[in-house]
């Protein structure tokens, strides 16, 4: 079926390239697990929730809400972010770019809540094959949970936009995060092919995955994910996306229904 749904993203990229104005963009970071290379202008706020839903292979379902995060502007290249998260579950499958705890595939529930605190930096424009990339520095607190150690996390993201505004984005993150046994390395690799089917219309299809060190059980969880956002105008943006797991460790299934409003 994912297959279907992709070539389904790349005809509808390919018959919109001669009629695809400028895009009409937020630049969010949410609708897809491959962040946006762009920081927010001086003096505005951009604020990004959604709703997750992921249907795990083995227990009960995982939902995260409201996966707030505020991002505010400071200068052209220089943007805060706070957030907050709630989830609950029996899995800590990480389909988005909100952190959760790692848990044995054996059922057990998820109570968490955290707190999200950082920093992005747009480090350079593109230039020809140079691409635009940007450094996001992150931490997250649990404020309740199982787990209360704060969790680094970072991520290096980088892009080309070609003369079609077709954009192709790749990203690394890397979060030292906590399980019920020990600390342990979580590795985050995406990469995403972004169309406009029309100036405020656009789709995606992105590969994306969690891969695991110092667990004894090491886990590898790859996703595909087609998903599409929609600009209403300026200030508001509605993003869907759903996404399907690769491996037997991976989420059968998860949802994701995003909004963004910007001020």
């Amino acid at each position: 079926m994912s297959r279907y749904l992709l070539v389904v993203v790349l005809v509808f990229g390919g018959s919109s390239q001669g009629r695809a104005g400028e895009p009409k963009e937020l630049h969010t970071d949410r609708d897809a697990f491959t962040p946006s290379v762009y920081t927010i202008r001086p003096g505005q706020v951009l604020n990004e929730m959604s709703h997750v839903y992921i249907e795990n292979r083995e227990g009960k379902p995982t939902n995260n809400y409201p996966e707030y995060i505020m991002r505010i502007g400071a200068t052209d290249r220089f943007e805060w972010r706070l957030g907050v998260n709630y989830s609950v579950g029996s899995q800590g499958n990480v389909v988005t770019s909100v952190e959760a705890g790692e848990l044995p595939l054996d059922g057990s529930t998820l109570y968490e809540s955290n707190f999200l605190y950082g920093f992005k930096l747009s480090t350079t424009d593109q230039d020809g094959w140079i691409p635009a990339s940007c450094f996001i520095m992150e931490a997250t607190t649990p404020m309740y949970g199982q787990d209360f150690g704060t969790e680094p996390v970072a991520t290096v993201a980088f892009g080309w936009e070609f003369p079609t505004h077709w954009r192709l984005d790749a990203a690394m993150r890397y979060a030292y995060a906590e399980s019920e046994i020990n600390w342990f390395s979580r590795w985050g690799p995406s990469v995403v092919l972004r169309v406009p089917v029309t100036d405020r219309w656009e789709v995606h299809a992105e590969y994306f995955g969690t891969f695991n060190q110092g667990l004894p059980d090491e886990v590898n969880r790859p996703f595909f994910s087609p998903g599409t956002h929609f600009v209403i105008n300026e200030r508001i943006e509605l993003g869907l996306r759903v996404g399907w797991g690769m491996t037997r460790d991976a989420a059968n299934f998860f949802s994701d229904a995003g909004l963004a409003i910007r001020y």
